[in-house]
């Protein structure tokens, strides 16, 4: 029953990686600027070209369906991610420079931090992705899915409980809160203090690429911006 199972998990992947027809990307970085602005630590999100991507991107309200983690690497090898058919992998900003990206940067890590960080990124490369549920996923991208806005979230809690496996933004959150960096916690008023907020670390496998985006702990930033941007020396058209 296993064999079979994954069998028809990685005949499933293989279909949800193929690319859709329907992509327009906006905006995008050029690899030269995001290799310049990028630094080690970064979480580089994506939104993505693939059938797989139309899923994430439905469940979670949101343009991101990938998320990338860059370790500072030579071009080629600068970024850590979890692919459904290879696993986690080491791979490059090439990839992804015909797709519309942002740049999410924790603040505040200090250098050993930092390291660590890295390095439990470094040390999950090898991972095989978890298909436990590309079935539901597949199932999304139908036309009307069936599930109410309130589920859609928890739908892709796809974790099997195994740490051998990993989807792209859960491992990176597993490196984050293995320094006990936060990312988009849970927040509790406590009883005896109304001012005071007690934060509550959600389950790694609760995390989607979205939350980089929306935590109040990663600066978005904008290599364009970055770069010094005046419009006044734009040519627009008349």
């Amino acid at each position: 029953m296993a064999q079979i199972s994954r069998f028809l998990g990685k005949r499933i992947a293989r279909f949800l990686q193929k690319q859709t027809r329907y992509y327009k990307p906006f905006g995008v970085i050029p690899t030269r600027a995001l290799r310049v602005t990028l630094r080690p630590g970064d979480v580089l999100l994506v939104e993505g070209d693939r059938r797989i991507s139309a899923a994430i991107k439905y469940l979670t309200h949101s343009t991101w369906s990938h998320a990338a983690f860059y370790t500072g690497g030579p071009p080629g090898g600068e970024l850590i991610e979890a692919d459904l058919e290879a696993g986690v992998r080491i791979t490059g900003l090439s990839d992804y420079a015909h797709l519309n990206t942002r740049i999410c940067r924790p603040v505040g890590l200090e250098h050993a931090q930092l390291e660590a960080v890295i390095d439990y990124m470094q040390g999950a490369v090898g991972r095989s992705y978890d298909l436990k549920n590309v079935v539901d996923l597949a199932r999304y991208l139908l036309p009307r899915p069936p599930v109410p806005h309130r589920f859609r979230r928890r739908m892709l809690a796809l974790g099997s409980g195994d740490p051998t496996r990993a989807i792209c933004s859960t491992v990176i959150a597993e490196a984050f809160h293995s320094v006990h960096y936060p990312i988009l916690p849970d927040i509790e008023q406590s009883s005896e203090d109304a001012q005071r907020e007690i934060l509550h670390i959600r389950h790694y496998s609760l995390f989607t690429p979205r939350d980089f985006d929306l935590s109040p702990y990663f600066e978005v930033i904008k290599p364009t911006l970055e770069d010094g941007f005046d419009f006044r020396k734009l040519s627009l058209a008349e």
